[in-house]
């Protein structure tokens, strides 16, 4: 009876070296994703925020872009009833 059982451990082929590729970059994007997720929740540092604040600059910068708006608007105007007049 104890001759029919087979008690030792199953063959196990060993792992190519795609399976072994596959395994090892499964692991990395992992850590990579769980480094991400760290870097969203945990806080940044105070002094990157401040090294970003003139912001002065930022609104002249805008004062400019705001300025050639104006008459490319009122050209876009006079094109559509214009065009409404030639229907």
């Amino acid at each position: 009876m104890s001759s029919d059982l087979d008690l030792s451990p199953p063959e196990v082929p060993e792992p190519t070296l795609f399976e072994s590729l596959l395994r090892y970059g499964l692991f990395l994007g992992a850590i990579f994703q769980l480094v991400c997720i760290l870097a969203i929740i945990l806080p940044t540092s105070k002094s990157h925020e401040q090294v970003e604040t003139p912001e002065p600059a930022d609104a002249r910068s805008s004062d400019q872009s705001r300025k050639p708006k104006g008459p490319v608007q009122q050209i876009r105007q006079k094109l559509k009833k214009e065009s409404k007049k030639k229907r």
